[in-house]
């Protein structure tokens, strides 16, 4: 099967008549919507709306959500070169120095609605054609409305209140949609209506690898459901959860789940490794590519700040674990997470990671002083690589990042990425959704079998975890939850496990902030974490989460002012 070719198509508005006494020539370089509206270049502009999900760059990386979603939750620190290097992360590192004239918040909003914008123009040019001349238009047209959704998802979970546009608003009404005019629940149903849409609409499996499928659908459905169960007020308070979403999310992963489709890999790393790309545990994933045409390819300049300072790559030293996360690797006597007591004990200082043992996770996230560097025996990762370890210490992530002798590997200086697939849901998602769904149902008994599936695989993933001597990096030793041998599986320690095991399995993935606040738990979790966080690096004096504002993102001045003051703050700011 070939791989979904991406590029980008730059749609234009007609010429007005008035310029026509100054140009009566057809402009080179320019495509008109009559040009589009045929099968084949219809489906060239579907392929361009595909090319939004990964069109970000590192100042703005919304297609990881590192920035947004890692150092803003207690997994990471900002890292780079000092709190100045693009302060704007460091501010949303120590949310006090938040302002909604910075650059980054603004661009995000700018971008994600870019490709609203390419989605909603598609839709448009496919609704303009029969399905004799368009067979695929309902397939098509679910791909777009899937695409669509994930876009707003991501606007959604980060400013909360935003304008809903879609295909049947013309451009010369958007100055009339406010970020006010839908409740939240009906900006949540709406994302959900698109992936729903797109549930009923697509196929299993597609020969273009890359293409949204039905079970891809569907677990992004189960994705909105999940946020929405957590009801909030107006505040950004969590009253309640809503048990009949619930009870659609654990239908929903269970259609996931017998489909056939997908499976956990054997190793974690696998998830990891450029040459397991579009794996039967990439649910969906953003396509990357080199050697495809282009003067550099297509890469993930999403990630490029995050490769450490060393002769084989050599910038920028961004991302870094927190000595919190490593130490939440820790396991007890039975081979589980030290839910309490995890933090008690700093293990970073001591860089021995013999005496405690760990979770496998640990070598498959964190680049460690004296550990293989992504599994490369012969090249060790020193402590020296690290960029300013006075500020952020020595460690650095490992999931984006790909061994420097890797074909995938790319320079494009000062900086480097890769053409590896950054999945945006794997199928470890889709187990750990259903058994949230089953915990808060009060059925925690069923939801034992999917936590243990996801356990268990990390238990069994230590073949790349060795030194060049055979030896194991680490002293690992993980177990799954036997009740009534090595645990009490009530509701609440179900949901302790529950809430411990995403933290582990999707660490440094970009989306632990948006967790702790549809559980409702950000204020308390980030606060504590920062009354002790601070004590072990200089650049988290005075942070501090305000509740009631901190959940979500103010809406940019820019916005603000464009809107002439139809769009209205979130709260708090």
């Amino acid at each position: 099967m070939k791989n979904i070719a991406f590029y980008t198509i730059l749609l234009s508005c007609l010429l007005s008549a008035s310029c026509s006494k100054y140009l009566n020539e057809t402009p080179q370089g320019v495509i008109f919507s009559q040009d589009l509206q045929d099968s084949t270049n219809t489906d060239a502009q579907v392929i361009a709306c595909y090319s939004a999900l990964g069109n970000d760059h590192y100042y703005t990386p919304w297609s990881s959500m590192w920035a947004y979603g890692s150092i803003r939750s207690g997994d990471a620190y900002k890292g780079g070169g000092g709190p100045g290097d693009i302060a704007d992360f460091n501010a949303l590192e120590v949310f006090n120095q938040v302002n909604n004239t910075w650059g980054t918040i603004d661009q995000a909003w700018y971008q994600l609605y870019v490709g609203i914008a390419y989605c909603n123009s598609t839709l448009q040019l496919i609704n303009g054609l029969t399905t004799a001349q368009y067979p695929i238009k309902v397939e098509r047209t679910a791909e777009v409305r899937f695409l669509r959704g994930h876009f707003y998802f991501l606007l959604k979970i980060m400013f909360n209140h935003i304008p809903w546009i879609d295909e049947t608003i013309p451009k010369s009404a958007y100055d009339t949609v406010s970020n006010v005019s839908l409740t939240s629940d009906q900006l949540w149903t709406n994302i959900e209506n698109d992936f729903a849409f797109a549930s009923a609409n697509l196929p299993l499996t597609q020969t273009d690898l890359g293409r949204a499928t039905k079970g891809a659908a569907q677990a992004y459905l189960a994705k909105a459901l999940i946020y929405h169960a957590y009801t909030q007020d107006n505040s950004n308070n969590v009253t309640g959860i809503d048990l009949t979403k619930m009870a659609r999310v654990s239908t929903l992963c269970d259609s996931v789940i017998n489909s056939g489709e997908y499976s956990l890999m054997p190793d974690f790393a696998d998830n990891f490794l450029p040459q397991y790309r579009n794996n039967a545990e990439a649910v969906f994933a953003i396509q990357y590519s080199n050697n495809d045409g282009t003067p550099q390819g297509r890469v993930d300049a999403g990630h490029c700040l995050d490769y450490p300072m060393n002769v084989q790559y050599g910038c920028c030293g961004f991302h870094v674990p927190s000595n919190n996360l490593i130490n939440a690797f820790k396991t007890d006597g039975n081979g589980l997470p030290e839910f309490d007591t995890f933090n008690d004990t700093d293990v970073v200082p001591t860089g021995d990671y013999t005496i405690n043992t760990f979770d496998p996770r640990i070598d498959h996230t964190c680049a460690i002083p004296g550990h293989p560097y992504k599994y490369q025996t012969d090249l060790v990762y020193q402590g020296s690589w690290a960029r300013q370890p006075q500020s952020y210490g020595y460690n650095l992530s490992l999931k984006e990042v790909v061994n420097y002798r890797d074909p995938s590997f790319q320079r494009f200086p000062p900086f480097m990425s890769s053409s590896k697939n950054w999945a945006i849901i794997r199928y470890s998602d889709v187990l750990l959704m259903k058994a949230e769904a089953l915990i808060e149902l009060g059925q925690q008994n069923l939801a034992l079998p999917y936590i243990n599936q996801v356990r268990q695989r990390a238990a069994n993933s230590t073949t790349l975890l060795v030194q060049a001597d055979g030896t194991p990096t680490s002293n690992y030793k993980l177990a799954i939850y036997q009740p009534g041998i090595n645990c009490t599986w009530t509701q609440d320690y179900a949901r302790q496990a529950l809430r411990f095991e995403r933290r582990l399995e999707f660490a440094m993935e970009g989306y632990r902030f948006f967790d702790l606040v549809r559980w409702g738990i950000a204020a308390d979790y980030l606060n504590n974490y920062f009354s002790v966080e601070q004590t072990r690096t200089p650049h988290l004096a005075g942070a501090s989460f305000q509740k009631n504002r901190d959940e979500y993102l103010p809406i940019s001045q820019n916005q603000l002012n464009f809107s002439k003051g139809l769009y209205k703050q979130n709260t708090g700011w």
